[in-house]
């Protein structure tokens, strides 16, 4: 048995949960915060068995796409003197880790 702990953005959250859920995985999710651009996540988890892990990771492939997006940025240039310029940055996809589970129990 696997367990699979999947962060991604919150745009791409529901979907990739509906495709995990219409293809008979239990998934639990979790509000998590980034910490790059403190943006907010969804940290997924399921369990499952070895050999339906690479069904999983194709559909949280096929359902967090990366994009990119203008956000703004501060640059400090002296005492008290800032300016702030638009930067465009990557978001989205996926960051999944596939962990073995010694045991699993359910009560």
């Amino acid at each position: 048995m696997k367990l699979i702990l999947t962060i991604v953005s919150n745009d791409d959250s529901s979907s990739v949960s509906s495709a995990l859920t219409k293809e008979d995985y239990q998934v639990t999710r979790l509000a998590t915060t980034g910490g790059f651009l403190r943006a907010g996540n969804t940290t997924l988890i399921v369990g499952t068995e070895d050999d339906r892990v690479d069904r999983a990771i194709e559909l949280i492939g096929q359902e967090s796409k990366k994009r990119t997006e203008i956000v703004p940025s501060t640059t400090s240039y002296d005492i008290g003197r800032h300016a702030s310029f638009p930067v465009e940055v990557e978001v989205g996809g996926a960051t999944i880790f596939v962990l073995d589970v010694e045991q699993f129990i359910k009560l």
